[in-house]
C-alpha cells in the first residue's frame, strides 16, 4: 500500500495530517462496515477468501482474564471465548489498575489476537523469494548453521536478541538458554528504553525500579513530568494522574520541549532544549536550596553526598540555566516553588530522559531532586518510572541483558555459581561452554556482552577492536523491532554482512524487509501472549498471571516451545530443562516460575508462586483502587500482584511491597529502607542510615546486609532450623537458597539487604556528580568548551565508543534543526503489530514530522506536504509535514512507530504475501545518529540534528 496523499477536496475540518479518518473510511469503503477490514482496503491479490469458523450459539461463552500486551500499566481485560473463538472483549471494570479504562491499543486487542497479517508458517528467503518450510526444516537448518558458526568462530559470534514481549517465564528461559550456549551476547529492548534508569536509580538507593505505583499517585500533591508524555504513551496511567489533580489539587509540572497532550493538562509547562535535563534539575534545586525548602532531617538521616550536589548546583543560577536550557528564571522559580510547597510529590520520566549520552546522569539527577525534597519512601512521593512494554520490567528483572544474570546478580564467578546451583547444572560444564580466551583482561563469561544498541558494530567493527574472538555473524531477532534503534543506514549494512538472520515473531517485522539480502533469512512464527499463559510484571513491580485466551493460530508456536526445539537441536536441552517438565515439546510454564523463584533472592521475586499469582488474578476485584491492598477475601492485607520484593519463600506469606523504602511499615508488611549496597563507609564517612529504620526493627539505626556471620554475631543463628543452618552456612541474604537468612532477619523487623543511606554521588560512574554535557550533535557550539562530552573510550561493552571525536565535527551550520522523537497514542514500539491491526490503522495513516510555523515558512513548506528530513549522518526519510506550534522554532519531532519505507522506497513488495502491515512509513531512526551513554550504552534518540527540505 502506498502512502496516501491528502486530497485537495477534503473539507476544512478534515485538513489534518495526511488523510482524515473520515476520508480514509470513505475512500476505502469501510465506513459501512464500522471500520472493519474490507477487501478494498488492501493491495489487490493479497487477500484471499476466508471461511470463518462457525460458532455454535448454544455453546456457553467463557470469559478469560488476560492482561494487555502493549504498555506497562498492566490493564486487565475480559476476553469472551465461545467454541474456541475470541468473540468479544471488555476492559475489566473490577481490575485495580485500569478499573474499566482502555486506550485505543487496548481496545483493539482481540484483532491482535486474531490478526490476519501475522506470519502463518515458517519461511526462508531463497534467491529473494519467500518459501514456506516446515518447523523441522527450519530448526534443522538454523541449528546446523549456528553450530557451524560456533565451531569456526566461537559462541560469541551468535547473538540472541530477546524480547520485552516475553512473559517472565520465557524471558528467564531465554537468558538461561543463551547462558548455556555460552555467551553474554544476549539483550532486549530495555537496553534502549530504561537501562540508564536501572543503572542510575539502582546506584542511588538500591533498586532501579518504580518506587510507588500508578494507583499511589492518587496521593500526590505535585508531579514533575520530565521526558514523559503519559497522555499518549501510557493513557490509562493518565486517569490516575487526573484523579490526583481532582482529589488533591495535585500540581502538574511538565518540562518538555513540545507542547504535548500531557502538557495541556499541566498547571505549569515550560520548554527545555533537548539534552539539558541536568541544567533544569540543578536549576530547580538552586531555588530549593536558596529558599531552604529541602528536607534537612531526611537528608541527614538517609542521604549521602548531598554537600557535593550543593557545590555543583551553586554553578546553576537562573541566568545560566536559561542560557543552557532556554527555561526562563520565572519558569524555574515557579516550578521549584510548586514542587517544594506541594509535598509529597513524585517525579515521572520516560525515554525523553533516558535516551541520551548523559542518560545515567539525568536519572540520577531526578533521584537527587526527590531526595532533597524528602519524597522517597512515602505514599504520594517517589520516582515513578513508566516502563514502555508490557513486560519490559519483568524481562529486565529476569536478566535478559548482556551484563547480568537473573535478579541483577551480575556476571562474577559467584553469580554464575549461584545460578548453576539453582539450575542444578555443573558450573565447570557451563564455564566450558564459553570462549576460554581472555580479552582486555576479562574472560567472556565475566565480561558484559555486546548490547542490542551496538549489535550493528558487533558486525561491522574491525575484529581486532572487539573484545571477543570474532565479529557477530548470526542474529536472532526474537520479538524485537529493529526500527526502534538508531543508525538505520548502518543497520542495513550490518544485516547484509551477516551469515544468517532469524526472525522469531508473530509478524515479519521491519527486519525482514529493510535488509537487501537474497538468502539466509528465516521467519519463525511465534504466538502472541494471548495464545499462551504465564506471569507478566507491570511497571509498578506487580506480577500478574495472564491466562491463555485462544489456542495457537496458524502454524505458530509459543516462544518457550521454540526455545525447547532449538536447544534440543543445539544439544543442551537436557541441561536447560533439567528440572522443568516438558509435555511433548512444550515446557510447563509453572515449572519455570518455580525455578526462578528458587534463585531471585536479590529482588524478592521468590515469594510469588504460580498458585499465589493465580489466586490474585481470580480475586483482583478485592483490591483497593488506591492502596492496592486486598480488603477482605482470601488475600486480605496482601498487595495486588505481590510487587517485589516479596521476601522469602511463598510459605512465608509476605504481602509484597507497594512502596519501596517506606519506614512507616514493618518489613513483614511491605515496609523497608534504602539498601546497603555500597558498603558501610566511603572515604571515612558513614554510609549507613542514622536514626532511621523500619517500623518494629530491633536494630534502631543503620546496619549492613545480612550474612550468616551477622546472624551469629546478633545471636539469631539458632532461629534457623537445622536444614536452614546447613544451607545458610557461608552464605548471605541473596545466596542462601533456603531463605532462612531472610526469614530470620524479617522476624526481627530488619531488611535482609541492610539499612543504608541513598547516595547522591556515584563514585564508580564516569561523572561522580551528574554533570551537564552537551550532546554529541549540538547546535550550541558556543557551549562545548564549558560543557564538553567525554573523550573517546576504547572498551565499553566490548566495543570502542566515540564521544569527543564526533562532537568536534561541526555540522550545525548544515543541520540547524534539533530532531527528537517519541510516541503517539495509536501505535506502540516499532509498530509492526499495531500497524497490522485494521482498527488502529484507521486512526493514523501517515508518518509525519512536526515543524514549527516559523521554520516551515522560512523553508517554504506547507502543511501536509512531502518533505525530506535528513539527519546529521546523511540518513534521510520522506514524510508528511505537520505544521504546528506544538514544537518550538528550531525543533522537529517524529514518532518512532513506523517502518516499511526506507529513504523513500516502499518495502511492501518484500513482505511475505498476506503479511504486510496495513500502514507503512519511514522509520525515524533512519535519520538518527551515533551516541551512547558510557554506563549502559543507551542510544541517543532524543537529541540530534537534521535539515528539512521539500520533497
Amino acid at each position: 500500500m502506498k502512502l496516501t496523499k491528502r486530497s485537495d477536496s477534503v473539507s476544512k475540518d478534515e485538513k489534518q495530517l495526511g488523510v482524515s479518518r473520515r476520508a480514509f473510511m470513505r475512500n476505502t469503503t469501510i465506513a459501512a462496515a464500522g471500520g472493519a477490514a474490507a477487501a478494498g482496503m488492501f493491495v489487490p491479490g493479497m487477500m484471499k477468501k476466508a471461511t470463518a469458523k462457525d460458532v455454535d450459539p448454544n455453546k456457553p461463552k467463557e470469559m478469560k482474564r488476560t492482561i494487555c500486551t502493549h504498555c506497562s500499566v498492566g490493564c486487565g481485560v475480559y476476553a469472551g471465548v465461545q467454541d474456541g473463538v475470541w468473540t468479544d472483549q471488555e476492559p475489566a471494570f473490577d481490575h485495580p489498575f485500569n478499573a474499566g479504562g482502555h486506550c485505543a491499543k487496548g481496545a483493539a486487542l482481540r484483532e491482535h489476537g486474531h490478526g490476519e497479517r501475522r506470519l502463518k508458517y515458517p519461511m526462508k528467503l531463497v534467491d529473494g523469494k519467500w518459501q514456506k518450510i516446515s518447523w523441522d526444516q527450519a530448526i534443522t537448518e538454523v541449528g546446523d548453521k549456528v553450530l557451524d558458526i560456533r565451531e569456526k568462530l566461537g559462541p560469541d559470534s551468535v547473538y540472541f536478541l530477546g524480547s520485552a514481549k516475553f512473559n517472565n517465564e520465557q524471558a528467564y528461559l531465554f537468558r538461561k538458554m543463551a547462558s548455556l550456549w555460552g555467551t553474554n551476547n544476549v539483550d532486549h529492548q530495555a537496553r534502549i528504553c530504561h537501562s540508564t534508569t536501572v543503572a542510575g536509580v539502582a546506584n542511588t538507593w538500591g533498586y532501579g525500579a518504580m518506587t510507588n505505583s500508578f494507583n499511589d499517585m492518587h496521593n500526590c500533591k505535585s508531579i514533575l513530568f520530565i521526558g514523559s508524555n503519559p497522555a499518549e504513551a501510557h493513557p490509562v496511567a493518565m486517569q490516575h494522574i487526573l484523579i490526583a489533580k481532582e482529589k488533591n489539587d495535585c500540581k502538574i509540572v511538565v518540562a518538555d520541549p513540545r507542547r504535548s497532550r500531557t502538557a495541556a493538562k499541566a498547571d505549569h509547562h515550560f520548554y527545555l532544549r533537548p539534552g539539558t535535563d541536568i541544567a533544569v534539575v540543578w536549576g530547580l534545586l538552586w531555588h530549593i536550596f536558596k529558599n531552604n525548602w529541602e528536607d534537612k532531617e531526611f537528608i541527614h538521616q538517609r542521604v549521602f553526598g548531598m554537600d557535593e550536589i550543593r557545590e555543583e548546583v551553586a554553578k546553576w543560577p537562573p541566568e545560566v540555566v536559561e542560557k543552557v536550557s532556554g527555561a526562563t528564571p520565572e519558569q524555574m522559580e515557579t516550578a521549584a516553588k510548586m514542587l517544594a510547597q506541594n509535598r509529597p510529590g513524585c517525579v515521572v520520566w520516560c525515554m525523553g530522559g533516558t535516551q541520551h549520552t548523559t542518560g545515567n546522569n539525568n536519572t540520577r539527577a531526578y533521584c537527587v531532586l526527590e531526595l532533597a525534597l524528602g519524597n522517597l519512601g512515602k505514599s504520594g512521593g517517589g520516582a515513578n518510572i513508566f516502563r514502555g512494554h508490557d513486560n519490559v520490567q519483568g524481562a529486565t528483572d529476569l536478566g535478559l541483558l548482556s551484563h547480568t544474570l537473573p535478579g541483577y546478580y551480575g556476571l562474577s564467578e559467584g553469580a554464575w555459581k549461584h545460578w548453576s546451583k539453582v539450575w542444578d547444572v555443573d558450573f565447570e560444564w557451563i564455564k566450558g561452554r564459553f570462549d576460554p580466551n581472555e580479552y582486555e583482561g576479562t574472560f567472556p563469561m565475566h565480561s558484559n556482552g555486546i548490547p542490542v544498541s551496538r549489535w550493528i558494530d558487533g558486525v561491522l567493527e574491525d575484529k581486532d577492536k572487539i573484545a571477543q574472538k570474532n565479529n557477530v555473524r548470526a542474529m536472532f531477532y526474537w520479538g524485537h523491532a529493529v526500527n526502534s534503534q538508531t543508525r538505520g543506514q548502518d543497520m542495513r549494512k550490518a544485516m547484509n554482512e551477516l551469515d544468517m538472520m532469524v526472525i522469531v515473531d508473530p509478524y515479519p517485522t521491519v527486519a525482514a524487509v529493510m535488509n537487501q539480502r537474497k538468502n539466509g533469512v528465516y521467519l519463525l512464527p511465534a504466538t502472541t501472549q494471548f495464545e499462551t499463559f504465564g506471569s507478566v510484571t507491570a511497571s509498578n513491580r506487580s506480577i500478574q498471571w495472564r491466562s491463555q485466551v485462544i489456542d495457537p493460530l496458524f502454524d505458530s508456536k509459543p516462544d518457550h516451545e521454540i526455545m525447547y526445539l532449538l536447544s534440543k537441536k543445539l544439544g543442551f536441552s537436557d541441561q536447560l530443562f533439567k528440572n522443568i517438565q516438558v509435555n511433548g515439546t512444550e515446557p510447563v510454564i509453572e515449572d519455570i516460575t518455580r525455578e526462578f523463584n528458587k534463585g531471585m533472592w536479590t529482588i524478592g521475586m521468590t515469594g510469588q508462586s504460580p498458585e499465589r499469582l493465580k489466586l490474585h488474578q481470580q480475586n483482583w476485584h478485592t483490591f483497593n483502587f488506591t492502596s492496592l491492598e486486598a480488603e477482605g477475601g482470601p488475600l486480605n492485607g496482601e498487595t495486588y500482584g505481590l510487587p517485589w520484593p516479596c521476601w522469602g519463600t511463598p510459605e512465608l506469606g509476605h504481602p509484597g511491597t507497594h512502596i519501596l523504602y517506606d519506614t512507616s511499615k514493618e518489613v513483614a508488611r511491605g515496609g523497608g529502607n534504602f539498601r546497603a549496597r555500597f558498603g558501610v563507609e566511603y572515604e571515612g564517612q558513614n554510609l549507613l542510615a542514622v536514626d532511621s529504620y523500619s517500623k518494629g526493627c530491633e536494630l534502631e539505626d543503620g546496619y549492613p546486609e545480612f550474612t550468616d556471620k551477622m546472624l551469629k554475631q546478633l545471636g539469631w543463628w539458632d532461629d534457623l532450623t537445622a536444614e536452614e543452618k546447613a544451607a545458610a552456612e557461608g552464605k548471605n541474604w541473596k545466596t542462601d537458597l533456603s531463605g532462612g537468612i531472610q526469614r530470620v532477619a524479617i522476624a526481627h523487623g530488619c531488611m535482609p539487604y541492610g539499612n543504608a543511606k541513598a547516595r547522591a554521588i556515584v563514585w564508580t560512574f564516569p561523572d561522580r556528580v551528574p554533570l551537564h554535557r552537551e550532546p554529541l550533535f549540538t547546535p550550541r557550539r558556543d557551549l562545548i568548551a564549558e560543557y564538553p562530552t567525554w573523550d573517546d573510550k576504547a572498551d565499553i561493552y566490548r566495543l570502542p565508543t566515540l564521544y569527543k571525536s564526533i562532537q568536534d565535527i561541526d555540522v550545525a551550520s548544515e543541520y540547524p534543526i534539533i530532531l527528537t522523537s517519541g510516541r503517539i497514542v495509536e501505535y506502540e514500539g516499532g509498530g509492526e503489530e499495531t500497524r497490522s491491526n485494521p482498527w488502529l490503522a484507521t486512526l493514523q495513516r501517515e508518518m509525519f514530522v512536526e515543524i514549527n510555523i516559523v521554520d516551515a515558512n522560512n523553508l517554504g513548506i506547507l502543511d501536509g506536504q512531502d518533505v525530506w528530513v535528513e539527519g546529521a549522518e546523511k540518513g534521510r526519510v520522506k514524510v508528511k509535514a505537520m505544521i504546528t506550534p506544538r514544537v518550538k522554532e528550531g525543533l522537529a519531532f517524529m514518532p518512532f512507530h513506523f517502518g516499511g519505507v526506507f529513504e523513500g522506497e516502499s518495502l511492501l513488495p518484500k513482505y511475505p504475501e498476506g503479511s504486510e502491515p496495513y500502514v507503512v512509513g519511514e522509520a525515524c531512526n533512519t535519520a538518527t545518529t551515533y551516541g551512547y551513554d558510557p554506563v549502559t550504552v543507551m542510544q541517543e534518540t532524543k537529541v540530534t540534528l537534521c535539515k528539512i527540505s521539500a520533497a
